[in-house]
Formats: C-alpha cells, sequence, structure tokens
C-alpha cells in the first residue's frame, strides 16, 4: 500500500506532460475496450438508471428557461464526475492488471 507521501508525489508527477505520451498511446488503442468497460460500471454501479432518466427528463420539462439550463449544466456536471471517478477507478484497476502480467512474466 501506498504512503500519503508517494501517493502525493506521484499526483505532482503527473504535472509534467511528458509523462503522459505513454499513457494517451495506450489509452488510443485501448479506448474502444475502455469505454465499453466504463459504460458497463456505470451501469452496473447503478449511475444512469431509473433514477438518472427520471431527472433528465424532469430538468428537460423545467418550464423556465433560466432553470432548465441550470438544471441540465448540473446534471452534465455530475454525469462528467461520475464518469471521471469511475474512469479513474477503471484505470486504476488496469495499471494493477497490467503490473501482474508484467509480474508474471519476470518470474
Amino acid at each position: 500500500m501506498l504512503s500519503d507521501e508517494q501517493l502525493e508525489a506521484a499526483v505532482n508527477a503527473l504535472s509534467d506532460p511528458e509523462r503522459f505520451e505513454g499513457a494517451e498511446r495506450l489509452v488510443a488503442a485501448a479506448a474502444p475496450q475502455l469505454q465499453r468497460i466504463l459504460g458497463q460500471a456505470l451501469h452496473e454501479g447503478g449511475w444512469f438508471g431509473a433514477a438518472h432518466e427520471s431527472e433528465v427528463r424532469s430538468a428537460a420539462a423545467e418550464p423556465n428557461e433560466a432553470e432548465r439550463v441550470t438544471r441540465i449544466a448540473a446534471l452534465l456536471a455530475e454525469e462528467t464526475r461520475m464518469g471521471m471517478l469511475v474512469g479513474v477507478a477503471v484505470g486504476w484497476q488496469l495499471a494493477g492488471e497490467l503490473d501482474n502480467q508484467n509480474d508474471t512474466e519476470g518470474d
């Protein structure tokens, strides 16, 4: 398990754009599969179920235009946050799987 200091140093290292070059290539190659996994995780987590659909319909039907825009913007922001958080979890798990494969290959 990582210490708080190790986690903070790793997060700080992400500010270096060169750190993302390899990751961007890997993600681009795996994008269709990752998108499917993210969609499954969001669906299985209940993020886009009946309650969400009800909120979308309610926001879209809001008669006051300013309030409708505010409610839709809030839903989009919430969806973005949830997608990002679940995406990070998927990425974190993928990194663990890749690390396990590297450990197995080295044996």
